[in-house]
């Protein structure tokens, strides 16, 4: 397979969707399915009734898997959206930013 451009722990800006412009760190990603869990980002909710382990009840909020699609990486220069290409600097693989041409965290 090849190698990943948006990865758990990066920052990235929301293109489409309730959240469209939003910024969020990536929580988790699933590459088989084409989803991406960020966080803060397309939270669902949940009714809980009153049960044994949760005598209160309530409503549980929790980040919702979405398309991986619906997000671009945030360009570490200004923090908006950008696409990434490959280099090879100093004998390793980096990720950059096409905008700015910055090194993504890697």
């Amino acid at each position: 397979m090849g190698a990943a451009k948006i990865k758990k722990g990066d920052s990235v800006v929301v293109l489409s969707g309730k959240d469209k412009g939003r910024t969020g760190t990536v929580q988790q990603v699933m590459p088989k399915d084409g989803k991406i869990i960020v966080e803060g980002i397309n939270v669902a909710a949940r009714h809980r009734k009153p049960s044994q382990e949760n005598p209160q009840g309530g409503i549980d909020r929790f980040p919702a898997a979405m398309n991986i699609s619906k997000v671009a990486l945030a360009d570490p220069k200004d923090g908006s959206p950008t696409r990434v290409r490959f280099e090879v600097k100093d004998g390793k693989k980096v990720r950059v930013a096409v905008k700015s041409g910055e090194v993504v965290n890697d």
